[in-house]
């Protein structure tokens, strides 16, 4: 390895030491001086054993290597630090490989958190197979009484005694039929084509402020303020109702209080905006939504 090859060792998020045949030091690489907290000139020519704890077996390993006992030798071990770096110890996982044809050894240190975060990585995976399935399952469970509320709500609408009362009906039939969609998405989602639009923003919030009168009938006041020049755009419609739902759902449940004592308000607010940058994206125009409730708002810690 000639030296000006060196420098892509600083880009490894592990610690690399080149030591020659003896152990000495010709090059550490930036993660290494960041784990001792010396610079690179306080560690060339030095010998990386005196950094371990039991230097012993990197020694014993080195020579093994070098005779061409083994190609490369494995071992944990605990590296001796600086009180100034940190932790005096640091368990690590040493790599030590020859190279040069021998003239040099390649000795790699793998924190043993950094081992231990693969291990979480792994099991963080199989935690969310597990979750994959418990989702259909529970979606097979959700999926199996939405028809019958939808029916049981379309009955009850043909039986009310006043047209007035429909309103809360529709509410229900339309939520069983978004959750409908919802399940069947969870069950099969690579099978659902995008549902993109025209959407009106005005309709969306006259759903959505349907859905939130409809759980909180008294003591809360949606006021409408909404720019009716706003035109049209293209969207999937389920997915920002339900976008917009989750936040005024999260601002009715924040004026809990409030509602009780009958002053509760939320303002849906539309507006044009222009020249506004989404993603790295200019946009010449754009739509400003704002959804505002007169609650204790977010608490400071």
């Amino acid at each position: 390895m000639k030296r000006s090859n060196y420098d892509a060792l600083d880009h490894l998020a592990t610690m690399v030491a080149v030591t020659s045949r003896e152990g000495r030091c010709v090059y550490v690489n930036a993660a290494f001086e960041a784990a001792l907290g010396l610079p690179r000139r306080a560690l060339l020519g030095g010998r990386v054993a005196d950094w371990m704890v039991d230097p012993s077996t990197l020694e014993s390993t080195m020579d093994s290597v070098v005779r061409n006992e083994f190609s490369t030798g494995r071992f944990e071990a605990l590296l001796r630090r600086p009180q100034g770096a940190g932790l005096e110890r640091l368990p690590v996982h040493c790599i030590v490989t020859q190279i040069d044809h021998g003239e040099l050894v390649l000795i790699e240190l793998v924190e043993v958190e950094q081992q231990s975060r693969q291990d979480r990585e792994a099991r963080t995976l199989e935690q969310a197979r597990v979750t994959k399935e418990l989702i259909r399952n529970l979606a097979h469970e959700i999926k199996n009484p939405l028809g019958g509320i939808r029916g049981a709500a379309q009955l009850l609408e043909m039986e009310l005694p006043s047209r007035s009362l429909n309103e809360y009906t529709q509410v229900i039939i339309h939520e069983a039929d978004r959750l409908q969609a919802l399940v069947d998405r969870l069950l099969a989602p690579h099978r659902r084509a995008p549902t993109v639009a025209d959407i009106n923003i005005h309709e969306v919030l006259e759903r959505v402020r349907a859905l939130i009168l409809a759980e909180f009938p008294r003591g809360l006041q949606i006021v409408r303020d909404y720019d009716t020049s706003l035109p049209e755009f293209r969207g999937d419609r389920e997915q920002l109702i339900q976008a917009v739902l989750n936040i005024a759902h999260n601002a009715a449940q924040a004026l809990i209080d409030q509602i009780a004592d009958g002053d509760a308000r939320i303002v849906l607010r539309t507006r044009c905006s222009r020249q506004v940058t989404i993603g790295r994206q200019r946009f010449r125009l754009a739509l400003e939504l704002h959804i505002e409730d007169n609650g204790p708002g977010v608490p400071p810690s």
